[in-house]
Formats: structure tokens, C-alpha cells, sequence
């Protein structure tokens, strides 16, 4: 791997965890679901931004395996938002976009498996932006999904030990054909990345924004992508 990119290079893929639309709504007295419907307008905005200006994957950390704790009525209301965000979708097919799901759908409803299953049917041949939503997702357990999945190849005779590589193994992940994500974007101040994309991240660049999630803007992505662009991406060497 190369480690110069040209000058005012975009990313070809961007990662984002979305995060603060509970601390956004508490700062102005609203419900934890006040944020949420914000957050989920800012994602919808910096989608279609990162369209226009032609970055061509986008990765969005949606719910995690460990948001099932949150008290059900929240849950269900995060739910109730990806069904407006698909149905929405649907209405718009003329944006180009190809919508795929990263994470386990079983505990999923079957009414928004349904219309997960639809969304990337319907999608599958756009061009403009790929669009992953990581819902139900968690990196280690995308790792063992892979692994087992590996496994059973090994226990069928399909494939050998010997032959995982990193590539073989990259190719049983939720994002076998895709880039790794050049960079990863966290608002709300906090500075870790909680579990997202941790194979895929391994050489990411990081920018922590202290900026809750619903009051991001093409602005703050913008100010996100110049700090990628200044950086040197040596990929372990010098």
C-alpha cells in the first residue's frame, strides 16, 4: 500500500458513529426520542452530501448488539425510525443510492427484515454511493460470524486451513467486496470506537469532533475529510 495519497484526495470510504442525540435531547428538555428523529434527519442529510461530492461508501453505525439494553419504548422508537428512513427510501430511488446492512437480522422484526431484504434488492445496481447501515452490529461478532462461517467451509471440505488469509478472511465479513474505510468519524466528544468495523478500521484515520450527532453538518464533515487529507497514511511503514 502507498503511503502518500494526492493532494485533496476524498476518502473512499467513510465511517461514522453517530452519537449524542440522548445528550441533545437532554439539553433541551425533550425525550431521548427528540434526538433520535434528529439524529436520524442529520444522517439523511450528510448521506446526500457525501453523495454530491463523491465519496462512494458510507458506513453508519445505526444499533449496536449491546443497544438492546436500553429501556424497550427507546428501542422500539429507534426501531419505528428505520422503517420511516426505508420507507422514505423507497420514495427516492432516483438518488442512486445502494443500501446494504451490516449485522445479525434474526432478533430483527420480521416486517423491517422484510424491508431490509427489499431495500437491497431494490438498490442492488445504483452506483452513486454505497450506503451501509450497521444495525444489530457489532465488530467482535462479525469476527465469529466470519470465523464459524470459515469453519463450516473447513468441516465441509470446501476449503483449507491453511488457505485463510486476511484476504479469505475479509471475504466472510458483512463488507466482503468493499474498501476499508479510510476514515472514521466520531462526534459527541467521546474518543473510542466502541466496537465498529474493528477489522476493517485497522488502518483508519480517527477524528474525534466534539460535536453532538444531531447538530453535525456538511460543515463539520467537511472540517473531518481536510484533517484526513493533511495526514500521512504510512500503513506500518515510513
Amino acid at each position: 500500500m502507498s503511503n502518500t495519497q494526492p493532494a485533496g484526495a476524498l476518502p473512499r470510504h467513510i465511517g461514522i458513529i453517530m452519537d449524542g442525540n440522548g445528550r441533545w435531547a437532554s439539553r433541551r428538555g425533550l425525550p431521548r426520542s427528540a434526538g433520535h428523529k434528529a439524529g436520524a434527519d442529520t444522517f439523511g442529510k450528510i448521506a446526500k452530501y457525501c453523495r454530491e461530492i463523491g465519496v462512494p461508501y458510507l458506513t453508519i453505525y445505526a444499533f449496536s448488539t449491546e443497544n438492546w439494553k436500553r429501556p424497550a419504548d427507546e428501542v422500539e422508537g429507534l426501531m419505528d425510525l428505520l422503517r420511516r428512513y426505508l420507507n422514505e427510501m423507497f420514495k427516492h430511488r432516483e438518488e442512486d443510492a445502494r443500501l446494504c446492512f451490516l449485522g445479525e437480522r434474526g432478533p430483527l422484526s420480521d416486517d423491517i427484515r422484510e424491508m431490509i431484504a427489499r431495500a437491497e434488492a431494490e438498490s442492488a445496481k445504483n452506483t452513486a454511493i454505497t450506503i451501509n447501515i450497521a444495525l444489530n452490529y457489532g465488530g467482535r461478532d462479525e469476527i465469529v460470524h466470519a470465523a464459524r462461517a470459515l469453519a463450516r467451509k473447513c468441516l465441509a471440505g470446501e476449503l483449507s486451513p491453511d488457505e485463510i488469509d486476511e484476504e479469505a478472511f475479509a471475504g466472510a465479513l458483512y463488507t466482503a467486496g468493499q474498501p476499508d474505510p479510510d476514515l472514521i468519524i466520531r462526534p459527541s466528544g467521546e474518543q473510542r470506537t466502541s466496537n465498529f468495523l474493528p477489522w476493517q478500521a485497522a488502518y483508519a484515520e480517527l477524528v474525534f469532533m466534539d460535536v453532538l450527532w444531531p447538530d453535525f453538518t456538511p460543515g463539520h464533515l467537511d472540517r473531518a475529510i481536510a484533517e484526513y487529507q493533511g495526514r500521512s497514511r504510512r500503513f506500518g511503514g515510513l
